[in-house]
């Protein structure tokens, strides 16, 4: 939809195109509310992308007291896995303990029960050393005792978000992408009466009217409206990782950690075909509408923990084949080291102007009714919401036709289109009902999504409807002729125009998706 095409009229005007702004778009319309969601980038460019990809509790959180937050995601997370099959799946992580390094056994033994209690099902078990190594044969094995095995949940965190935003699109929601909020207009008792609206590339704006406007737009939450507490402010924190290929870290099992050099909860995890390495916790002092990149002191934190527990796997940091940076919007008086910092969520309100920020992706519905309920002396009387309804609409049953797919291929294209899973295979020719090497994505998916979600330049299209740009080397580049012949009717773009897009897509990916420089980083071991 052109910018000019939107209606004036609203209820209700969300800002801010990830996993917060899709949450309350999808719930209050869901309520019977007229909404326009609107993305000043493409939708999920920031935090929502780059996320580890993790539907859980956090045991980390437990560790630094934080009870309620682990009990509320511990919560969602297993709501989450009946409601999204497919989309949000269980993986069993197995976590190591040393003698004489990191938390004792006891520790983490009584961690995990209450990790097992917010759950209420027993999902923990301790396993000697010889099973640990059956397991995870390439640990080191110097002072390892064994290890727990618990469960948490993985998602494909863009696909989260799209299915969020498609369905309530379906059900009578407007949603924008590449259109910029860059005023909030009040009347002159200072009430929200709209906002000036514009397309930051084409430069086109449009006046829309609403007495009501979210504020989802995560790091960026103090440029709408300042923090009502003078003393605690929006911390941007980056979060990084590190993608290698399973020939160089074979993993069959997620493994956490705990990082030796400042006792961080650490990851690797198997995701999608690849490998995830990660995460950092660094203050990010750069332009926030720049796209984040990792940062060498960065790589060499990841590799010095690959190092410290695979000393068997001979990986350097030129063997990944991408690397992704998000940022973590955190409200914080700046006492804390960033990886103390509480991951809860708050919720500011002024005349009609509502702020959510904070937070963490697996309880991004907790937030969304928290942020109805803040708004609701601005809007008109609606129904209750629903908490016990399922997020996403009921699923079909798999067509009688299979059409040489797996039942494990069509509960993923399931759980990442819903519904519509059914019309992307039917559309497909069955040369393009195969995976792209390397990674889970059918080839049929490229041109269905090009055609449907508002794609406007190719690192939308692989970088975040397709993960492509993150799980196959320089960015997927390699397959851009097949992509391009798929593409072609979908996108309508000249030769001259996808000429120019792969020149600005291999530009952003080196910049932003791979390593500091091309050199060959030489780890600090």
């Amino acid at each position: 939809m052109n910018i000019t095409d939107i209606p004036k009229k609203w209820d209700m005007i969300v800002v801010g195109g990830g996993i917060t702004g899709a949450g309350i778009f999808r719930e209050a319309v869901s309520i019977g509310l007229k909404v326009l969601l609107l993305e000043q980038k493409d939708y999920t460019w920031g935090t929502s992308s780059r996320s580890t990809k993790l539907v859980h509790g956090g045991l980390r959180y437990l560790r630094e007291g934080h009870l309620l937050v682990t009990k509320a995601a511990v919560e969602e997370r297993e709501r989450m896995l009946r409601e999204a099959p497919g989309l949000v799946e269980p993986v069993e992580f197995l976590l190591p303990v040393y003698k004489g390094e990191g938390p004792r056994k006891w520790q983490l033994d009584v961690g995990l029960l209450l990790y097992d209690l917010m759950a209420k099902e027993k999902q923990h078990r301790f396993v000697g050393r010889e099973e640990f190594l059956k397991l995870s044969p390439y640990i080191k094995k110097d002072g390892l005792a064994g290890g727990f095995c618990f469960f948490d949940a993985q998602v494909d965190d863009c696909r989260l978000v799209l299915r969020l935003i498609n369905e309530t699109v379906e059900d009578g929601g407007v949603a924008v992408n590449y259109v910029k909020v860059s005023e909030v207009l009040r009347n002159k008792k200072g009430e929200v009466v709209g906002v000036v609206a514009e397309d930051p590339e084409t430069g086109e704006s449009r006046t829309l009217h609403a007495k009501l406007v979210i504020n989802a737009t995560g790091a960026w939450g103090e440029t709408l409206q300042p923090s009502p507490d003078p003393k605690r402010h929006l911390r941007p924190l980056r979060g990084s990782h590190l993608v290698f290929p399973t020939s160089v870290l074979p993993l069959q099992h997620a493994l956490a950690f705990i990082h030796p050099a400042d006792e961080r909860g650490f990851f690797a995890i198997p995701w999608e075909g690849a490998v995830l390495v990660g995460t950092t916790d660094l203050d990010h002092r750069e332009d926030l509408s720049k796209e984040p990149a990792v940062a060498q002191e960065e790589v060499d934190y990841i590799m010095a923990g690959v190092h410290h527990y695979f000393p068997a796997v001979k990986a350097s940091a030129k063997d990944c084949v991408a690397t992704f940076a998000g940022i973590r919007p955190v409200l914080s008086e700046g006492k804390l080291s960033p990886s103390k910092e509480s991951r809860d969520y708050v919720v500011w309100k002024k005349n009609g102007l509502v702020t959510v920020t904070g937070g963490k992706l697996t309880t991004f519905r907790r937030m969304a009714w928290e942020t109805l309920k803040a708004a609701s002396i601005f809007l008109p009387k609606t129904k209750e919401v629903k908490k016990k309804e399922p997020v996403f609409r009921p699923l079909p049953e798999l067509p009688k036709e299979h059409y040489g797919l797996s039942p494990e291929t069509w509960r993923r294209l399931y759980g990442r289109y819903g519904d519509s899973a059914i019309a992307l295979v039917k559309e497909a020719g069955p040369e393009d009902l195969e995976c792209v090497p390397g990674t889970h994505t059918l080839w049929a998916e490229i041109p269905y999504v090009a055609r449907r979600e508002q794609v406007r330049h190719l690192s939308d299209l692989l970088l975040r409807r397709v993960r492509i740009g993150i799980l196959c080397p320089q960015g997927g580049i390699e397959h851009i002729e097949r992509i391009r012949k798929l593409c072609k009717t979908a996108l309508g773009w000249s030769d001259l125009r996808w000429e120019n897009e792969i020149n600005m897509y291999n530009g952003l990916w080196r910049s932003a998706y791979w390593l500091p420089s091309d050199e060959t980083c030489e780890e600090k071991k």
